[in-house]
């Protein structure tokens, strides 16, 4: 077991690579709409059913890794999200204080992108499981860089006429980029055929990058601190870890649990979470996330319900929690900024004034604005049909209100995390006993929000986004 061990960490550090050199999904909201091809095939559903075959069922729920067979899998996604914004006229087109997107449609490059997964299972004594699981998730990955993108806006900050700038926001090319890694490290037993149960930590590493939002200084805390409280010329109120400083890493960990239980031979259900993960700050992007950089990974809660039907059929009903909120840089509205006493400064003319507005409240601050996700709810429902022993084919479909809040579309620009919808199919194909090929497809139809700029409410900004993938995996 020892060597199979060092072959699985071997396998799943090369998968981390690949990884980790593209930029991960985002679906419901951004995290993906499901872990693993059969998964994947029924919408993301499988929390409370003891069906799946591949180990990779123990990231949905920690429990089932004590069902799945004793094998590797390794699948590979091809995902594609097609992102675009547009951008009304505007009446004061970055005159008297107000910031303007330059108007147009246009297109977020990078469309293509590859994403591995890796499982492993052991059985252990008493039949009891230890599952390796590495996969990427999440992701907000956009890249601005039409040449007829600008930004409107008076550069000396006095509320004078507006003047153009290239790029989203001003200051050139826009865009972020965020690739996640986990490896999870799951034990499940069982206490009876009808309960089982698993836990086990979670450990992640994240890459990230912002571009081309430099035009933002005035709202750092960095810039504030120096601006306000320092004598002139005593300090550089540039923030240096605000935009355009490439890749910077962070890694941590969390915990996951789930358990599942039958009621009777037609049907079953399980439960599984995983923590809040507790992540190393990105210091080069200290001036742009709250707390000096901070970026934890929400928590979520996955409840599932399984039905055995009749001809072969199996129903699944499953429900996902995301706790977006709960990380400021994702939650904090972009309004907070509105408090930095630059804004007040910029809105007043009054210093005194200003220095009663909140530092905290800046970019980087402890309450520092961010993308203003809401938490969200996504509702799955799948369908498993055994057609044959060799073949199993898989529909899914779920819904989920996109997180992002009407009155922060100029940030989310950034990261315009809107679907709400996705349409799934899927098939196993197995050869004897011991491999299976599995395929999936997802399809999320068109989504958007529409509202006008927090910077220039004569403007209307709207975001739009709909999404293609194929994975296909093998488990021997």
């Amino acid at each position: 077991m020892k060597s199979g061990i060092k072959v699985a960490v071997t396998i799943l550090s090369a998968a981390g690579i690949l990884v980790l050199s593209g930029p991960a999904l985002a679906t419901n909201g951004y995290f993906t709409h499901g872990v693993g091809t059969e998964s994947k095939g029924m919408a993301g559903t499988g929390v409370g059913s003891n069906a799946a075959e591949g180990s990779i069922i123990a990231a949905s729920n920690p429990a089932l890794g004590v069902f799945a067979d004793d094998n590797w899998e390794v699948g590979l996604a091809i995902f594609s999200p097609l992102r675009s914004y547009k951008a009304s006229n505007s009446f004061v087109q970055g005159g008297f204080g107000a910031f303007t997107i330059g108007e147009g449609t246009f297109d977020s490059g990078s469309k293509y992108f590859p994403i591995p997964y890796v499982a492993k299972n052991w059985r252990v004594g008493g039949g009891d499981a230890l599952t390796l699981v590495f996969y990427g998730r999440g992701g907000m990955n956009t890249t601005w860089d039409d040449p007829n993108a600008s930004a409107w806006f008076d550069p000396t900050g006095q509320g004078g006429a507006g003047q153009q700038f290239p790029g989203t926001y001003g200051g050139g090319d826009a865009g972020v980029d965020l690739s996640q890694a986990f490896l999870a490290v799951t034990y499940s037993g069982k206490i009876s055929d009808r309960f089982a149960w698993g836990i086990g930590p979670v450990f992640a590493f994240q890459l990230f990058e912002a571009k081309g939002v430099m035009n933002f200084m005035p709202y750092t805390k960095t810039f504030n601190d120096c601006f306000f409280t320092q004598p002139p010329g005593s300090c550089d109120p540039t923030p240096t870890a605000l935009s355009d400083n490439g890749h910077d890493s962070s890694a941590g960990w969390g915990a996951t649990a789930g358990i599942w239980w039958a009621f009777n031979d037609v049907v079953s259900a399980g439960l599984s979470g995983q923590t809040k993960m507790s992540m190393s700050d990105f210091k080069d992007y200290s001036d742009l996330f709250a707390q000096g950089g901070g970026f934890d990974i929400p928590a979520s809660l996955k409840f599932g319900l399984s039905i055995k039907g009749t001809n072969n059929v199996r129903f699944n009903f499953d429900i996902e929690r995301t706790m977006y909120s709960d990380v400021d840089s994702v939650g904090n509205p972009m309004a907070n900024v509105f408090s930095c006493p630059y804004a007040i400064y910029g809105q007043t003319g009054d210093i005194n004034q200003a220095l009663q507005g909140d530092f905290e409240s800046c970019l980087g601050g402890n309450n520092g604005a961010g993308f203003g996700w809401n938490d969200m709810t996504t509702y799955k429902l799948g369908i498993e049909w055994y057609a044959s022993e060799s073949t199993t084919w898989r529909f899914g479909y779920s819904y989920g209100q996109q997180p992002i809040q009407k009155a922060d579309v100029l940030f989310n620009i950034l990261a315009p995390g809107v679907m709400e919808q996705h349409i799934t199919v899927g098939m196993t194909r197995r050869n004897g006993s011991d491999s299976a090929w599995n395929f999936s497809f997802m399809y999320a139809p068109t989504n958007s929000i529409k509202a006008p700029s927090a910077f220039d409410p004569t403007q209307t900004i709207e975001l739009s986004m709909h999404q293609f993938e194929f994975e296909v995996s093998y488990s021997f």
